[in-house]
């Protein structure tokens, strides 16, 4: 049974899906790359089209909006984030959405990947969905879901609150942001800017998904400079630098766990990238883990691995840099958890039963919670995100626009 709210998501994700807005670790500008003001600038342009007010696009690249208090109600200020930027680990040039409509079980095929198959048995949350309108990309390409979902819903309630005034809620601020996928969505200005006393991202997976425990994350770079000689002439001179990286990656992968092998509260180190040549190689690191003590113990490890292979070969010059990207949210939100129960009262209010555990990944509410802004992650349906078997129910998209609406109003009534 398809509800109020199912032809405007569907529409909506359909649309925002078709937008390439892949972020890029590499570019320093913010917005990492140009494509994702083509769906800043849409956004921008839907919320003044539906009567939000105090729309602007940032120098930094976040759409931020106003839904106002309805008359006579004061109450906290919520922020609602979802961010525009795909993930750059698989193809999202030229994406074209599918909708499976009243999805009758069984496998899923792909138009353009006729070999790929979305089956409940490789992916269980699809066994439940049976009569659902399933979303999916062709089969070449990511779907985007992740989170162009969370922009859906966000843009769908908005909508739906501005055209009914009697539904009492307090001041409510939206932020779209760029470049979540590669750490960088929350900036500095972001929370004066929102404005908000508490906020959620809608950024989960599964119906129910209540998130305010993260990794804490860092990413790293290592640099291997060698010695360069023509390999006609090498014997005594030539020092490989893919080589030495080759043995970094070794050791590193012996000592560490790697994600393929951890799952629930275990942390790993993932080797991400290397590119370079016999002169010179860069390898991109992220080290995850949930406590600190762990997340520093693996990059005291990193650097070890780093110096030993060094002093084995005292011709090259290898540094390693450690950077920090986010900060795992429990340790604010443990604080205060009144923002978590708000959302498990509003979840339970729409008859789902609210699912919470320790997300191995981080969010815009990673970051905007230990600068200051309590954010806790909701559902928004999304599955098997960042490949070509991604997809998405339309009906849990709409549950989470009913919990999204629900907040607010719980919010208002104190």
């Amino acid at each position: 049974m398809r509800s109020d709210f199912d032809t405007a998501l569907e529409t909506r994700l359909v649309r925002y899906a078709a937008i390439d807005s892949q972020s890029d670790e590499a570019s320093p500008t913010s917005p990492s790359t140009e494509i994702q003001y083509d769906m800043l600038n849409l956004l921008k342009a839907e919320l003044e089209e539906i009567g939000a007010e105090d729309v602007r696009l940032t120098d930094y690249g976040v759409v931020l909006a106003t839904i106002p208090a309805s008359p006579g109600v004061e109450a906290p200020v919520i922020g609602l984030l979802a961010h525009v930027d795909t993930a750059p680990a698989y193809n999202a040039t030229g994406v074209k959405p599918v909708v499976h409509r009243g999805y009758k079980g069984g496998d899923i095929s792909f138009a353009d990947a006729p070999d790929l198959v979305l089956s409940p048995r490789t992916s269980p949350y699809l066994a439940g969905k049976e009569g659902h309108d399933i979303i999916t990309a062709s089969g070449t390409t990511l779907l985007g879901a992740d989170d162009k979902a969370g922009v859906a819903i966000i843009m769908t309630a908005a909508e739906h609150l501005l055209k009914t005034p009697e539904s009492p809620h307090g001041r409510i601020r939206i932020a779209f942001t760029p470049d979540e996928e590669i750490g960088r969505g929350v900036t500095e200005p972001l929370p004066g800017d929102l404005g908000a006393d508490f906020a959620y991202t809608f950024d989960g997976a599964k119906l129910g998904e209540l998130d305010y425990e993260s990794f804490s994350a860092d990413g790293a770079q290592v640099v291997v400079t060698g010695v360069s000689a023509h390999p006609g002439d090498a014997k005594g001179k030539l020092v490989n630098a893919l080589i030495l990286s080759a043995r970094i990656v070794e050791t590193l992968t012996h000592a560490c766990p790697t994600p393929e092998v951890t799952e629930a509260r275990e942390g790993f180190i993932l080797v991400g990238e290397i590119e370079g040549n016999a002169a010179e190689a860069t390898i991109k690191l992220i080290l995850r883990d949930f406590e600190m003590a762990g997340l520093e113990a693996k990059g005291a490890l990193l650097k070890q691995v780093c110096a030993t292979v060094a002093a084995r070969e005292p011709r090259a010059r290898i540094t390693c840099e450690i950077r920090h990207q986010y900060r795992n949210m429990r340790y604010w939100l443990e604080e205060d958890m009144s923002p978590v129960d708000l959302a498990r009262a509003a979840m339970q209010a729409e008859g789902i039963e609210p699912l919470s555990k320790p997300i191995r990944g981080g969010t815009d509410g990673s970051r905007l919670t230990e600068m200051g802004v309590p954010c806790p992650n909701i559902f928004t349906g999304m599955q098997e995100i960042h490949g070509p078997l991604e997809w998405i129910s339309v009906q849990d998209m709409a549950a989470a626009t009913k919990v999204c609406m629900r907040l607010a109003g719980l919010a208002a009534k104190g």
